[in-house]
Formats: C-alpha cells, sequence, structure tokens
C-alpha cells in the first residue's frame, strides 16, 4: 500500500548510494533511478545533486526525506495494529546476519520460524559485524544478529549465547597434542586471520591486546572473508587459526581439523541487535522472542555457554564506558 516511489526514495536518501539502495532493495539499479525519477517529476523538481559520482539531498530533498520517514513509520503502525487486531502474523522482514551465523545458524533458525509463521516472508542479508551494525543504525533492517560486542547507545543490543574461539590446525601439526595454546605460542607459526571489520577479527584483535601484543606480532600470511576460507586453508597446511567452535562441527568429526583451546580461554557473544525508539511490527516481536529462545535451546543441546548474569554486566558495563567516551 505504501507508495513504492516514496519507500525507494527512502533508501536512497538514507544510505546516499542508488547502487547500495538497489542491493537493500533487492532491485536493478535503473528500476531504482526511474522510480526516484518519478518521484521528481510527481514534485517537478530535484530531490538529489548528483555531482562527482557522490549524490546529496537537496533543501526539497531534505522536506521530502523527513515526511517520508514519518508516512513510512505510521504506514508500518497501522498495519501491524490490524494484523494484530485479526490475529495474523504477516509481512516481510529484512534481517542482516554475520557471516559466521548466517552460514552456521541461521538456515535452522529461520526454517524453523518459517514452519510456525507461514505467512511471514524473510530476506537476508549477509555482511561483516560493522556492516550488520551500521544496517540496524540506518534503518535498512529489522534485525541484526552479529557475532561480536556492539558498543551503540543508539542501538538495543541482547546477548543469546556465548560462542568459544579456538585455535585450529591440521592433524599431524606440531601443536595438535596440545591441551591449551597462548598467543605467545602462536605467534611461532604462520597464522591465517580474517579480514578487517568481521566479528572474529575484531574479537580476536582485543584479546590479543589483552595478552600484552597486538595484531602486527603475529605472522600472518593470509587474509581471507569467510570461515570456510580459513578452514581449507589451515587444512592445506598454510597456517594456523582462530576461529568460531561453531563452525568446525563437520572438522573435528572427520578429523580433518584440531581445536585447542586457547589459553586464558576467549569467549565472544552472539547478539541480536535492532534500534532502542523504532516501533516493532508484531512479525519483528515474534521472530526476535522465537530467535532467542530458539538460540538458547540450541546451545544448551550443543554445549555452548549460556551468559551469565555477570556475563551480560560485563558487556553492559563495556558499551555503557563506549557510550561515555
Amino acid at each position: 500500500m505504501a507508495d513504492r516511489r516514496l519507500q525507494v526514495f527512502y533508501t536512497v536518501a538514507k544510505v546516499l548510494s542508488f547502487t547500495k539502495a538497489a542491493e537493500t532493495l533487492h532491485m536493478t539499479q535503473p528500476a531504482v533511478t526511474f522510480q526516484v525519477k518519478q518521484l521528481e517529476e510527481f514534485f517537478n523538481t530535484r530531490l538529489f545533486d548528483r555531482t562527482h559520482n557522490k549524490i546529496s539531498l537537496t533543501d526539497a530533498g531534505k522536506i521530502v526525506y523527513d515526511y517520508a520517514e514519518k508516512i513510512l513509520d505510521h504506514y508500518e503502525k497501522m498495519n501491524s495494529e490490524v494484523r494484530e487486531l485479526t490475529g495474523e502474523v504477516t509481512g516481510s522482514l529484512l534481517i542482516g546476519a554475520s557471516t559466521t551465523i548466517a552460514e552456521y545458524l541461521l538456515p535452522s533458525l529461520l526454517g524453523a520460524f518459517k514452519k510456525q509463521f507461514e505467512e511471514v516472508n524473510i530476506r537476508l542479508q549477509v555482511g561483516n559485524t560493522d556492516a550488520i551494525v551500521a544496517m540496524v543504525e540506518n534503518n535498512m533492517i529489522d534485525l541484526g544478529v552479529v557475532e561480536a560486542p556492539v558498543y551503540n547507545k543508539n542501538l538495543e543490543v541482547e546477548v543469546c549465547r556465548l560462542d568459544e574461539m579456538v585455535l585450529i590446525v591440521p592433524v599431524g601439526h606440531p601443536l595438535s597434542n596440545r591441551d591449551k595454546i597462548s598467543v605467545e605460542d602462536i605467534r611461532k607459526y604462520h597464522y591465517i586471520s580474517r579480514e578487517e571489520g568481521s566479528g572474529s577479527r575484531s574479537v580476536i584483535d582485543s584479546y590479543i591486546r589483552e595478552q600484552g601484543l597486538s595484531y602486527s606480532d603475529l605472522n600472518v600470511v593470509m587474509e581471507l572473508g569467510s570461515p570456510e576460507a580459513v578452514k581449507m586453508a589451515v587444512e592445506s597446511d598454510v597456517g594456523v587459526a582462530i576461529v568460531s567452535r561453531t563452525t568446525i562441527t563437520k572438522e573435528l568429526k572427520l578429523a580433518t581439523l584440531k581445536a585447542i583451546p586457547l589459553d586464558p580461554p576467549l569467549d565472544r557473544p552472539f547478539s541480536h541487535v535492532r534500534q532502542k525508539h523504532k516501533f516493532r511490527h508484531r512479525a519483528v516481536g515474534e521472530l526476535l522472542d522465537f530467535a532467542v529462545d530458539y538460540c538458547k535451546e540450541k546451545a544448551v543441546e550443543q554445549g555452548f555457554k549460556l551468559p551469565s548474569e555477570a556475563d551480560m554486566e560485563k558487556y553492559t558495563s563495556k558499551a555503557q564506558q563506549s557510550d561515555n567516551r
């Protein structure tokens, strides 16, 4: 029901990029450009200034943007209240997830949710933690699920479980019989890292600094953009790597990799992230409740740690410290 031209314009204005808006809306860039042009023709004025491959809102564009935000928000509230009155849980949800969660946790969760709520359509955006948090903050997705602490005062963060990070080595590697391993020991070997901006990389970098070292102290021979690529490189004996235990269930069963706990241990939170003050229609609420319960149930089944009150306080206090800086 909401004017499609207004939705497309609002998305472009939010990210200030026709290309990014097209990706978010699952449209072609020419289609996005056409919708914006239609709106400009309706108002008989330009809504964007286009210079040197960059765009910015004109004065008219700023007025339309402010009203579009209110109109689309009211539309969501109207739709949700009517659906709630009739008992329906329908609509479309746009979820963002960091790579590890998207590949190893969400498929089963979303499959189970879809069986219970058949009328809800779900779309998934995959990116590193920084990208997903930015999408939530910019109102481009309804819910983010990420694998690193989020220190953002504008967002509501709920930790659903803790994930253990371990060192992986090929079978037969000199370290394969160790019961635990320190960062100082890891420095002696070729190291394979995730790309900058990934949740895993962020957590590991912080952990290394806590041990009195830095990322540059490692003998990094390769930076890769996915857990699968990292595992394949380790299996090929290119180097060793620190990864989520969640990602190596199959390899441990097949005995193609060996996992060694870190000393001291390293846990990281898997968290749901959403805007604090954004109106939340019923489908989002149902998905969030379902995801929290499902995440905790699976954590218990698979032997992962649930966050204690002390864990929650630790992450909350860090976020508050970040807000006060």
